[in-house]
């Protein structure tokens, strides 16, 4: 049996010492921790002895209501272990969504963390989805929690693992203790831990939670006084970053507002939407602002700030009487954190005509974004242009490898909609949520549809995206028996969120990005045939890099002078010889792996110049480098050849190198005189096979 695990009936863990007068999430009992006690409450209720809806168990009313959630959610009991998501690159998207929660933990993490080796505690940090982004402390401890998954990646809300210090902290919205038996769920009942939730200092919302966690003997009354500090002190930076964020919008504002007049209406909004500064601007339309915006951000994931990307978002959240608005993205550190939207007066006082760019010209910005000149890219362009332009295709694929930019041609679709300016764009990763909230997440839900569900109830993805494009990224990670209700939705256009029985009509466009096969992924039955038809009507192929030819040096440029205008520097310098090598280099992570090479080198350029030497070392000697191609014995034949062009000269030139040098392409390029990325190109542009050893 897994460590932890328990089933009903057996003999209950060793009763550690009682445990009296700690502290839960709503009130402080005198009376005893009693562990037999608890377990067989627990027991009680998995047996169905008492209604799960009225039963009064012997446990403390947070854990009373806990455990209740998750019976009548249907949570396994005994469950060992948290969903984990070890996908590299989704957890590295975690870590960036929350850059600002991560930055404003470190000083409190690092000075509790020091102190808990030996101790046998660790301190997790949780986001608002309940899903750890970072863990430190005694190594032991967090070598152990790797059983249960109480790490980085691991999800922790109610509905998913039962009663926890996190999950229970991010229902409750209070500071509370779970300790050993009061888990839920049988694995982790050898476990205690103290979770406090973190609040926004904007808008007091819960968006983290800090716990500690440790095995039983760890318990101290005063675990949760540790854990509510260091919230505490996570809320306080986060209040000063937001501060001195809305300072420099409000500086960038005054440094780009030359024609703004006092009488005109200005709202400034960061970059989650929300508005830090208004003048002339009823407060209602401001609350309709905010309301619309943060509604869309629950239920999507925004794609990465872009001036069209996030002015669009924007312009899409406003309310009809907002329209007239100027909206003009305010950038910090060459980054796009904010917009201010202005309302210009006429004399009489009405607003304005709108100030709104047209959807030709969003479409010419949002083309701008995607650069390159191949054939296979511009081509693939096109069809995204004329698909978007037309109503008559409702649901669309695009297929490319990852990092290829598959998320700017779902945007391109999008603008080029001629419902576009006023139309939502949501997108939605299906790689980043669990199997459990698929339908929620899709679909919406009714208020108390299952444990976790919101109070209020919400609307998913195809409602928020009705009139408009949804997105589906990964769409091939969609679990298989969610599929056919999908399929449902895209035929009739109507939605049922989980929990009711009332049809929601839909108007939505789907796009759908892969970088899997999924004609494989049908004839392996990992994907529903019937559901491939219907979303790939038409199909994009957005080419890989190295099949872009001189786009690659375009890339590097783009790049280059974005970063050197973000950090307010000077682009680097390349040598010929490395642009040579990059323009060879096959690519695998395409424009995505490009992207970071550039950034690396900026930070570690020292002079400036980039040389060949700079270049990662795989790229400079590829495992390519080495040829076989056999010795010819009519090598001098060939030579003697007569020849009729410059071609023809280093063509021959080239095989009879390689000949002499037996396929050592060092050998062959220092003998030609040429660089191997030269020689690299030599080689496929006269089409000279080669075979690889």
């Amino acid at each position: 049996m897994k460590q932890g695990s328990y089933t009903p009936g057996s003999p209950a863990p060793v009763r550690p010492p009682q445990i009296g007068g700690f502290m839960s999430g709503d009130l402080t009992l005198h009376s005893a921790y009693d562990e037999l006690i608890t377990m067989r409450a627990w027991e009680t209720l998995l047996e169905g002895k008492t209604e799960p809806a009225r039963s009064s168990l012997p446990v403390r009313s947070t854990i009373h209501d806990s455990w209740h959630r998750c019976a009548n959610g249907g949570i396994d009991a005994q469950r060992n272990e948290a969903p984990l998501e070890t996908d590299k690159d989704a957890v590295a998207a975690l870590a960036r969504s929350n850059w600002e929660l991560l930055a404003a933990a470190t000083r409190p993490f690092a000075a509790i963390g020091q102190l808990l080796d030996g101790t046998g505690a660790m301190l997790a940090l949780a986001d608002s989805e309940g899903v750890l982004i970072n863990v430190i402390g005694d190594k032991k401890t967090i070598y152990d929690g790797m059983d249960i998954h109480l790490g980085v990646g691991g999800k922790w809300t109610e509905d998913v693992v039962g009663t926890n210090g996190i999950g229970t902290a991010l229902w409750t919205g209070e500071p509370v203790i779970v300790h050993a038996a009061e888990h839920f769920c049988a694995g982790i009942k050898t476990w205690t831990c103290a979770g406090a939730p973190i609040r926004d200092p904007f808008d007091g919302k819960v968006i983290g939670v800090v716990d500690l966690s440790g095995h039983p003997d760890i318990f101290r009354p005063h675990n949760i006084a540790l854990v509510a500090a260091a919230a505490r002190e996570i809320e306080r930076a986060l209040a000063d970053s937001q501060n001195e964020e809305r300072m420099r919008l409000l500086e960038a504002f005054i440094a780009s507002a030359r024609n703004y007049r006092s009488s005109d209406g200005v709202m400034i909004i960061d970059r989650h939407g929300r508005a830090i500064y208004s003048n002339n601007v009823p407060i209602a339309a401001r609350k309709r602002f905010g309301d619309t915006i943060r509604q869309g951000t629950r239920s999507c994931r925004l794609p990465e700030l872009t001036n069209s990307g996030f002015l669009d978002s924007v312009t899409t959240a406003l309310p009809q009487d907002m329209q007239s608005c100027d909206v003009c993205p305010l950038e910090l550190d060459g980054d796009v954190r904010g917009a201010a939207l202005v309302f210009p007066k006429t004399s009489s006082g009405r607003v304005a005509s709108s100030g709104i760019s047209s959807t030709s010209q969003r479409l010419k910005d949002e083309c701008a974004l995607i650069v390159g000149e191949s054939e296979a890219l511009r081509s693939a362009i096109d069809i995204a242009c004329r698909v978007g332009e037309t109503e008559d295709v409702t649901s669309l694929l695009i297929e490319g490898e990852t990092g290829v930019g598959k998320e700017l041609f779902a945007r391109l679709i999008h603008v080029a909609s001629q419902k576009s300016a006023s139309s939502p764009f949501i997108a939605l990763n299906c790689g980043a949520i669990t199997k459990e909230l698929f339908g929620s997440e899709l679909f919406g839900h009714v208020s108390g549809a299952f444990t976790g569900a919101s109070r209020e109830g919400k609307p998913g993805v195809f409602e928020l995206a009705s009139g408009g494009v949804l997105s589906l990224d990964e769409i091939g990670e969609m679990p298989l028996d969610i599929q056919p209700f999908l399929l449902r939705v895209l035929e009739e256009r109507v939605v049922h969120r989980l929990g009711d029985s009332r049809s929601r009509p839909v108007d939505v466009r789907l796009v759908a990005s892969t970088n899997r096969e999924l004609k494989a992924e049908v004839a392996a039955g990992r994907f529903r045939r019937d559901l491939f038809y219907r979303i790939s009507t038409v199909s994009i192929h957005v080419p890989p890099l190295r099949e872009r030819g001189s786009d690659s040096l375009l890339l590097v440029e783009h790049f280059n002078r974005k970063l050197a205008s973000r950090k307010g520097g000077v682009p680097l310098h390349f040598s010929n010889e490395a642009l040579d090598t990059l323009l060879a280099y096959h690519w695998p992570g395409n424009v995505r792996e490009l992207r970071n090479l550039v950034e690396r080198l900026h930070v570690l350029s020292h002079n400036g110049v980039v040389g060949i030497h700079d270049l990662p070392a795989d790229m400079i000697d590829p495992p390519e480098n080495r040829v076989a191609i056999p010795a010819s014995p009519n090598a001098v034949a060939e030579a003697e050849i007569p020849i009729f062009s410059f071609d023809d000269a280093e063509r021959h030139a080239i095989r009879n190198a390689l000949a002499a040098e037996r396929g050592n392409l060092s050998k062959v390029a220092q003998r030609l005189g040429v660089s191997r990325p030269t020689l690299y190109r030599k080689l496929e542009q006269f089409g000279i096979k080669r075979s690889f050893v």
